[in-house]
């Protein structure tokens, strides 16, 4: 099926894809494709990002690798959840402002809907419904998608051996514990360096790369007041204004604020909290939809969901021209060459961490494989494998 406007266009150069077009019809094929991704993109944001290139490039070519590759560079730059933040930006790409609104609710909402109805399981019944056999079957399939993504994602990102070298490097350092944020920074600092003949020649020393690269239960609050609620929406402001880095430091963040500063979570609400989050579909910040839950019911999810993505789609309406400034001086589409690859190596890190716990006997390593192989032979939709893999998972479960 052709799904390119009807008026003809067959692409921007800018962008490689098809023109921008901001009529009700295309933000409708956006908000459809994203409500659908945001209601099967299990795995966290690297299986994320692997689905909404299967969907945007592979099949509708809506916007090329390098495009796509670019956005992924860009929304490293800004706080967030990148892989949100990565969906605003496709929208704004294919349907403008009416598509960056779209794209980024759609995206969350089926998340933040599930995790509200876990959380009020969680309240009336003391636990959460068990999920293990469908992640049995579902995670390994998504680390094929991850897989096919990043080998498909590798052709564009490393153009020549000093890319090559400085994605391994990043990889390498992010094995070895380096800082998310501090990597991507020198990632980028020095592939736009690489121009200056002084660098030239440190540069001949790979390994030298790695030293920049390394460079928790409580009642509900049953009658909240108004400035409970407002502290609530102002602490979810700010973590969604200023966090940046993997899930880990979203647990820190939380920590702080909602267990040790305001005592109004105990260390185990948040190790649920962050659970339900992981073993959702779409973006792990609904974790924070679930605190919001916990501290003020509905109301408080509500407030708790729209205040730690409104920042997002703030930075990423700020960032929506800066991609193709970027993109169209020398050292700055250098540096962002640099960025690209880096981000490359770090969503490798993430699959390698994700593939030992996900791959963890003959029948997920078969479901892992047999993935890989379709996706690489065929151009089926990913929720075809994520369904086939849920269904594996509880048959599995019924039998053992």
């Amino acid at each position: 099926m052709d799904e390119r406007p009807a008026d003809g266009h067959t692409g921007d150069i800018s962008h490689g894809g098809d023109r921008p077009d901001s009529s009700w019809r295309v933000t409708r094929e956006v908000a459809l494709l994203f409500l659908k991704l945001g209601t099967i993109a299990f795995g966290g944001p690297a299986a994320h990002i692997a689905m909404m290139r299967d969907e945007l490039v592979r099949r509708r070519g809506w916007v090329t690798d390098e495009r796509f590759a670019d956005l992924i560079g860009a929304t490293n730059l800004i706080p967030g959840p990148n892989s949100t933040e990565l969906a605003i930006h496709l929208g704004f790409d294919r349907a403008r402002w009416r598509g960056l609104v779209a794209a980024g609710m759609c995206f969350i909402l089926p998340a933040a809907l599930m995790v509200t109805a876990l959380a009020w399981a969680y309240v009336r019944y003391g636990d959460t419904p068990a999920v293990g056999g469908i992640l049995y079957g579902v995670v390994p399939t998504v680390i094929a998608i991850i897989a096919h993504a990043l080998l498909s994602l590798f052709r564009t990102v490393i153009k020549n051996i000093w890319m090559a070298a400085l994605a391994l490097a990043a990889l390498v350092a992010y094995l070895l514990g380096g800082n998310e944020l501090l990597i991507l920074i020198a990632g980028a600092v020095l592939a736009a360096a690489a121009h200056l003949p002084r660098v030239r020649s440190w540069m001949r020393h790979p390994h030298m790369l790695l030293l920049p690269l390394l460079g928790g239960r409580l009642p509900v609050l049953s009658d909240p007041t108004g400035g409970q609620l407002t502290q609530l929406f102002t602490t979810m402001l700010k973590i969604g204004s200023v966090l940046y880095g993997s899930g880990y430091v979203l647990v820190a963040f939380l920590r702080g604020d909602f267990v040790e500063r305001l005592g109004w979570l105990s260390h185990q609400q948040l190790i649920d909290a962050v659970s339900i989050g992981q073993v959702t579909p779409g973006p792990v910040f609904t974790t924070a939809t679930f605190i919001g839950y916990l501290v003020a019911g509905p109301l408080g999810a509500f407030l708790a969901t729209v205040a730690i993505f409104l920042p997002s789609f703030v930075f990423v309406g700020l960032l929506t021209r800066l991609t193709g400034w970027l993109r169209s001086r020398a050292w700055s589409s250098t540096l962002l060459d640099g960025l690209n690859a880096t981000a490359l190596a770090l969503m490798a890190g993430v699959s390698y961490h994700l593939a030992r716990t996900a791959v963890i006997d003959l029948l997920t390593l078969a479901i892992c494989t047999l993935t890989l192989a379709l996706l690489w032979k065929t151009k089926l939709n990913t929720a075809w494998f994520i369904a086939g893999g849920a269904l594996i998972g509880l048959i599995h479960s019924l039998l053992t």
